[in-house]
């Protein structure tokens, strides 16, 4: 209910989807992890305002969607679809409960519609009785004036409409009679409602509110892996301490083939181990000579080439130095600033931090140092 109106939404999924492709109609393809039917139905499902959901679908995929919405939680009243999205719409009002007030109608094809745009259609709706979401155009419009003539517009009077449209009940329901008795086909809800008769009013859209037409409209899908490394290092007279990639002032270093940082050999890998690269001993061996006494952080640059090349970006990285001496706490911004640089990310994607095991084990008794590093990388691509 909303101002003790009943409201009701017809939600327009009986498409074929032929601009788009594939071997399903659009509106079962995947959208941030549900099809793009129940992300849309869920849109309505969320706002308190809405008695009733009317979903219609074409005939071959009417269980499907009906499964689909179930599943999800969705509860929703399913109508057969027809030729035309006009005729599925049609469709969708006989459906309507006979104490529906007003009926918003909205494309399946719009699965980021927000709910703060449905309240502000009924709150118009109830004022103006017959309204559509749109935006102002951005590109300059030229309208042909003959086969090989054109004019230019004025593009400050242009709107590019979206859904949802929103009408009173009786308002609609007219509308579509009176189209259906004249044989006119109109493009949206908003034109049988203005050929009948009734202002249409423009509220404020979002460019936010796409429509899924082609393949090319489909935001990116994105793929989260995780990795973890852990490496741990003894102590080694004679040698510079590097941790993070500075150098540490501390009467020993670590052992080790290149020089032996630890903690950014655990943050190596676990970023190739969320990439399924490997680790650290398979790409720098300590048996090459080359990588003698090497700088880690050359070795990360290396590693964010690696990931980069399999398509992936680094989320973030959390990691902990083990030790008991010496104590990392004023070096840590500087360990987390110069990693992002050799891997190319901003300083707040990595963080570093200090624990000690409370003088116990090798790590206890000052024999060495221990990393443990967590990482997440992110692949964008299209669905």
């Amino acid at each position: 209910m909303y101002k003790n109106k009943k409201i009701a939404a017809i939600i327009a999924a009986a498409g074929s989807g032929s601009r788009m492709g594939g071997s399903a109609p659009k509106q079962y393809l995947d959208i941030c992890g549900k099809a793009m039917v129940v992300k849309t139905a869920g849109i309505f499902s969320k706002c308190s305002h809405i008695d009733c959901i009317i979903v219609v679908a074409d005939a071959g995929h009417c269980e499907k969607c009906e499964e689909l919405l179930q599943k999800n939680g969705i509860n929703a009243i399913i109508a057969v679809g027809g030729e035309r999205r006009q005729d599925s719409v049609y469709e969708g009002l006989k459906k309507l409960p006979l104490d529906t007030d007003y009926v918003l109608i909205h494309d399946a094809a719009r699965p980021f519609a927000a709910v703060r745009l449905i309240e502000e259609a009924l709150e118009a709706v109830l004022a103006k009785k017959a309204v559509v979401c749109a935006v102002p155009v951005k590109d300059t419009i030229r309208m042909m004036t003959g086969r090989e003539r054109s004019v230019t517009t004025d593009r400050s009077l242009m709107y590019a409409v979206q859904t949802p449209q929103a009408f009173e009940k009786r308002l609609i329901v007219d509308s579509y009679e009176q189209a259906y008795r004249e044989g006119f086909v109109g493009t949206d809800d908003a034109a049988l409602a203005e050929r009948a008769g009734y202002p249409v009013h423009i509220i404020a859209g979002s460019y936010d509110n796409i429509k899924i037409t082609t393949r090319g409209d489909m935001p990116a899908a994105t793929e989260t892996r995780v990795g973890t490394g852990f490496d741990a290092h003894a102590f080694a007279a004679g040698r510079k301490l590097f941790l993070g990639g500075i150098e540490i002032p501390y009467e020993k270093g670590l052992a080790g083939h290149s020089d032996a940082d630890v903690l950014l050999h655990a943050v190596m890998d676990a970023l190739l181990g969320a990439a399924g690269c490997g680790d650290i001993g398979g790409h720098f061996p300590d048996s090459d000579e080359r990588y003698k006494g090497i700088s880690s952080l050359a070795l990360l640059e290396k590693v964010a080439g690696i990931i980069k090349s399999k398509g992936y970006s680094v989320g973030n990285i959390d990691a902990v130095v083990i030790a008991e001496r010496p104590k990392i706490s004023g070096y840590r911004l500087e360990m987390s600033k110069t990693a992002a640089k050799a891997l190319g990310v901003s300083e707040d994607k990595i963080n570093i931090k200090g624990t000690t095991t409370e003088n116990m084990g090798f790590i206890g008794r000052g024999e060495g140092i221990a990393a443990h590093a967590v990482c997440t990388l992110i692949k964008s691509g299209l669905v």
